[in-house]
C-alpha cells in the first residue's frame, strides 16, 4: 500500500522526491477519477445535444475591461494560501514529516505567501491590461451543457466533500462529540453516500437556477457516475483508508506481512489478542469473520489482505519496516473490499455505456443506474466493515439504509418515467 505519492515513486521506480509526501494516494485518485469522469460526461453531453436534447443558453460578458480590485484580490489571496501551504510544505523545517498535518494547521511561510500573493495579483492586473479596449464591449455568447461540466466537477467536489464529511460524523457520532472540530477539519473520513446525496442537491439547484433538466443531466451523467466510483476505489485501495472488508478467518498475517492459510486455533487466538483494533472501526461486539479460502486457482490476496502501509496506521508494527510513521498492517487479514468495488463498478459502467443509445424514456436511464448502484453497495456491506445502527433488533449500516432507498427510488422512476417524461415532439420535457 501506498499512504502517498513518496512512497510509490519511491518503491515502484526508485526515486526520493520529498516533496510527493504531500499528495495523498486516495486524493490523488479521487482527481483522477473526477477528470476521466468528466471526459465521459462531456462526450455523453455532446452526443445527447448532437440529437437535439439540450439547447444553448446565451449570456452577455464584458470584453476589454481593466482588472477590478476584486479581480486582484481574490488571485492575491489564491496566491498566499499556495505561497503559504503549498510551498511553505518544501520550506518550512519538518513540514515534510506530516504533510497532511501541516496543511490543515495555522502553520506556513508567510514571505512564501506574501511573496506568491504579490505575483498572482500582478499576473491578473498585467492579464487584464494586456486585453483592454478603450471602449469595453457586450458581446454574446452560447454555452452548451457540456460547456458548463467544469462548474459541475468543482459543485461536485465542493459539495461531495462537505456531504462526505457530514454523513461520516453522523454516522460515528461518538467519534465526532469526542473532537468535533478535530473530525471536522480532518483529511480522512468521508462517507460516498453523504457525498453522493449533498452533491445532487447542489447540482440539482444549480442546474434549476440555469433553467437546465436535471433529469436529463442525470440520465447522461448516469455512466460517468459509475465509473467516477470505480475509479475513485482504487484510491481506497491502494492508500488502505479503513474502507476494506471483514476478517477472512481463514488467514493470518506473519509479522512481515506476509499472507498464509492458517488452522482455527491460531486464527481463534489472534482474535482474542487482535480483535479490538477491528472493534475500534464500529463492530458491534466481537470482531466479526468470515472463513473463505482462495478458490479455482486465484490469489490469497483476492481473499484475505493486509493492508501494509496503510495511512490510517492501523494494525500492528510490520517487522524491518523503514516507512516511517507508515508501519502497520492487519495480524488479521480482510476482504478488499474496495478491489471488488472497482472491479463491479467497471463492469456496471460498461454495462451502462452500452444501453446509454437504446434508452430512449428521459429518467429510465438514471433510474437504472440507482437500482445499479444501490444494488452493489448493498451486497458489499454484507462483507464490509461499517458502522451499525440498532433498529429493532436489526442491525444496517447507514450504507445499507440509503442503497436500499436507491434501489426502491430507482425502480419507482423507471415505472413512472415515461408518465413524468412523455417523450413526444410537441411536449417538452419538464425542467426540474
Amino acid at each position: 500500500m501506498y499512504p502517498n505519492l513518496y512512497y510509490a515513486f519511491k518503491d515502484i521506480f526508485g526515486i526520493d522526491i520529498s516533496f510527493l509526501k504531500v499528495v495523498n494516494s486516495f486524493g490523488f485518485f479521487v482527481a483522477i477519477a473526477f477528470l476521466i469522469a468528466a471526459w465521459v460526461l462531456v462526450k455523453e453531453l455532446k452526443r445527447r445535444q448532437s440529437l437535439g436534447e439540450f439547447t444553448y443558453t446565451e449570456t452577455i460578458i464584458t470584453v476589454g475591461k481593466p482588472a477590478s480590485p476584486a479581480d486582484i484580490f481574490i488571485n492575491f489571496f489564491l496566491g498566499f494560501i499556495l505561497g503559504f501551504k503549498i510551498i511553505g510544505v518544501m520550506i518550512v523545517e519538518g513540514a515534510l514529516d506530516n504533510p497532511q498535518s501541516f496543511i490543515f494547521s495555522s502553520r506556513g511561510s508567510w514571505p512564501a505567501g506574501l511573496a506568491l500573493a504579490i505575483f498572482f495579483g500582478a499576473l491578473k492586473w498585467w492579464e487584464k491590461n494586456k486585453n483592454k479596449l478603450a471602449k469595453p464591449e457586450e458581446r454574446k455568447l452560447r454555452i452548451w451543457p457540456s460547456d458548463r461540466v467544469g462548474d459541475i466537477v468543482i459543485i461536485a467536489a465542493a459539495a461531495g466533500f462537505v456531504g462526505a464529511k457530514i454523513f461520516d460524523n453522523l454516522e460515528n457520532w461518538d467519534r465526532f462529540i469526542e473532537d468535533p472540530i478535530g473530525n471536522l477539519i480532518s483529511p480522512s473520513g468521508l462517507t460516498f453516500y453523504g457525498g453522493l446525496i449533498v452533491a445532487t442537491l447542489a447540482l440539482w439547484y444549480y442546474f434549476h437556477k440555469k433553467k437546465i433538466s436535471f433529469i436529463k443531466i442525470a440520465d447522461a451523467a448516469a455512466p460517468s457516475l459509475m465509473l467516477g466510483y470505480a475509479l475513485g476505489r482504487i484510491g481506497c485501495q491502494v492508500a488502505g483508508d479503513g474502507d476494506w472488508g471483514i476478517i477472512n478467518s481463514a488467514y493470518l498475517a506473519d509479522p512481515f506481512g506476509r499472507v498464509y492459510q492458517a488452522p482455527a486455533n491460531q486464527v481463534n487466538e489472534a482474535l482474542n489478542n487482535y480483535g479490538s483494533i477491528y472493534q475500534e472501526h464500529g463492530l458491534i461486539g466481537p470482531a466479526e469473520h468470515l472463513s473463505v479460502k482462495a478458490f479455482g486457482g486465484l490469489p490469497d490476496w483476492l481473499f484475505a489482505y493486509n493492508y501494509p502501509h496503510n495511512v490510517n496506521k492501523t494494525g500492528i508494527p510490520l517487522g524491518d519496516c523503514k516507512w516511517g510513521d507508515y508501519c502497520n498492517h492487519l495480524p488479521l487479514p480482510v476482504f478488499p473490499t474496495p478491489f471488488y468495488e472497482i472491479i463491479t463498478g467497471l463492469v456496471l459502467f460498461a454495462i451502462l455505456w452500452s444501453i446509454r443509445k437504446r434508452i430512449k424514456i428521459t429518467g429510465r436511464m438514471f433510474g437504472i443506474y440507482l437500482v445499479l448502484n444501490g444494488m452493489e453497495r448493498f451486497f458489499i456491506e454484507k462483507i464490509r466493515v461499517n458502522t451499525k445502527y440498532d433498529i429493532f433488533g436489526f442491525h444496517p449500516t447507514q450504507a445499507e439504509l440509503i442503497s436500499s432507498l436507491l434501489v426502491i427510488s430507482g425502480i419507482i422512476l423507471y415505472i413512472y418515467s415515461p408518465r413524468l417524461w412523455p417523450n413526444k415532439k410537441n411536449v417538452p420535457n419538464k425542467v426540474i
